[in-house]
């Protein structure tokens, strides 16, 4: 149960419920992420807006990548809602749910490109200790080609998501029974 009101799409009226209805129709079914901004309607807009620009422009990030990051962050944070929704969205891309378990439990043994190895340092080590520099980091992942704008990019995902979990565990968000399936991806 969520620590502040919701307002649920079957009670929801005017702009809330014309938002509502936009979500279900473009991504399958609304969100309790969603849901917890109900009484700041707007933000959930703008919530939207930075979500699909951080997470579907074009990038030299592909989008199994940011759903990686998005994993990796939550899993950092011990953000179980968010690691359920893009570990389901990140194996829409992998297909392997033994890949995702083992990013769980430790990237560092995922098997992965090491392009997507230093991504997910870079994740960690942003949140879980961002005072420390990621110069070095930063410095393999352009070794192995990422650009200044992929960079850039990895670091808003890791930003969002931190931003995401925060809002999830401060707010007290819960996944529902059939929660963080059934979306578009």
């Amino acid at each position: 149960m969520p620590y502040i009101k919701v307002i649920e799409h079957s009670e929801a009226e005017g702009d809330l419920k014309a938002i509502y209805d936009e979500l279900v129709a473009k991504r399958g079914k609304l969100a309790e992420v969603h849901k917890i901004q109900s009484l700041n309607p707007e933000s959930i807009v703008k919530h939207m807006e930075l979500y699909m620009t951080i997470m579907f422009a074009k990038s030299p990030l592909s989008r199994a990548q940011r759903e990686m990051i998005a994993v990796v962050v939550s899993v950092a944070n011990n953000c179980s809602y968010c690691q359920t929704h893009h570990a389901e969205a990140l194996n829409h891309y992998w297909k392997d749910n033994t890949k995702i378990d083992q990013l769980k439990r430790d990237f560092s043994k995922s098997g992965l490109p090491e392009i997507d190895l230093h991504l997910c340092e870079l994740a960690w080590q942003l949140t879980r200790i961002p005072s420390v520099t990621t110069e070095m980091i930063i410095i393999k992942l352009k070794e192995l080609g990422l650009d200044d704008k992929g960079i850039l990019d990895a670091t808003l995902v890791i930003s969002y998501f931190n931003f995401v979990n925060r809002m999830v565990l401060g707010l007290g968000v819960r996944l529902d029974s059939d929660d963080g399936t059934g979306y578009k991806y």
